[in-house]
């Protein structure tokens, strides 16, 4: 249900530059279309791409003026399509969806303007398709961010949950348990290397991304690193969890894999968070990688900062502070 390829609840901001008895027609068919939700009506290109990138808006249709009168006079008029291409499959199949009710338009006008003027009248709307933030929609550029956040999350996830479990098994937590350490410079103790490591790999992806692809991130890095040090505390968090519950390695690796197969595919990967099912976007609230996919995307993509980010960074501050607690007090140490 979650991870199905068809794209629900585009937000749709129209600016009607015409505001005729055609452009309402035309809003009120979109508004009445199952794929769209009519979020805004502007009047200036301006304030629907503020909202775009505030991603309250996932595709903008601009009405031209005096789009009634050519329509009846000429017969041919030209709107204009703007779709976010940050998530490319919501961007592309928006468009497309878009483009399938102007045509369906056209033949509804060809019908009323046929049956008015008593001739054969064949009204022609031209799209003029602009993608935002990714304009060749290149695949590679909307995967490069999303795949640097599964390698953080893998290793600094994955490795974590195998740690303290790996010496229960090997009997040298007992050592452990028997001194003074307090549990949370314990838990501190086995989540800075991972943080350090997290900081590595991060920056062989942003490294692989600029030589390799040539894709630079458009906002500052720096932002990246900063999201990144929460949200490799997080994880790794997580991944102390499933350890400090866990008995063998064997246990631990079959958690750890249920848990990170729901997480990526409520993450909004692959396909958008949005057209999920209400239960499914409610869970991916929870959902810590949905956050950081979405920040990664927006710093390299739309040249995001902080102040964009903020939900985003609120909520990894929440993940870090609850992970960690539970992860500190989870910690059984014997004495």
């Amino acid at each position: 249900w979650a991870a199905n390829q068809e794209v629900k609840n585009i937000q749709l901001c129209v600016i009607d530059n015409d505001k005729s008895s055609y452009s309402e027609r035309l809003i009120h068919k979109l508004s009445a279309s199952k794929n769209f939700i009519l979020s805004n009506l502007s009047d200036a290109y301006s304030g629907a791409m503020s909202a775009v990138e505030a991603n309250q808006v996932d595709i903008i249709l601009e009405i031209p003026p005096a789009f009634e009168k050519e329509l009846v006079k000429e017969g041919v008029v030209k709107v204009m399509i703007s779709a976010n291409a940050v998530n490319g499959t919501k961007g592309v199949l928006g468009a497309s969806y878009l483009s399938s009710i102007l045509a369906d338009y056209s033949d509804d006008l060809k019908v009323d303007l046929g049956q008015l003027t008593g001739k054969e009248f064949a009204p022609s709307i031209h799209i003029i398709p602009y993608n935002k933030f990714n304009i060749y929609l290149d695949y590679k550029f909307f995967m490069i961010p999303a795949i640097i956040v599964m390698l953080l999350t893998l290793i600094t996830g994955f490795l974590p949950a195998f740690n303290i479990v790996g010496e229960k098994e090997v009997g040298t937590i007992e050592q452990m348990n028997v001194t003074p350490v307090a549990r949370l410079h314990f838990i501190l103790g086995k989540l800075i290397p991972y943080w350090i490591i997290g900081f590595v790999v991060l920056s062989i992806g942003c490294l692989v991304a600029a030589l390799v692809y040539g894709f630079l991130a458009a906002g500052n890095l720096l932002w990246v690193y900063v999201y990144a040090a929460l949200y490799i505390l997080a994880v790794s968090g997580m991944g102390l969890i499933i350890s400090n519950y866990s008995e063998t390695m064997q246990q631990a690796m079959f958690l750890m894999f249920f848990f990170i197969l729901i997480l990526v595919l409520l993450s909004g990967l692959f396909t958008p968070i949005g057209s999920m099912p209400q239960w499914a976007q409610w869970i991916a609230r929870f959902n810590p990688l949905s956050y950081f996919m979405e920040i990664m995307r927006g710093i390299y993509l739309q040249g995001s900062g902080f102040k964009d980010l903020l939900p985003q960074f609120s909520a990894l501050i929440g993940f870090v502070l609850v992970l960690n607690t539970w992860a500190v007090l989870s910690y059984k140490k014997s004495h």
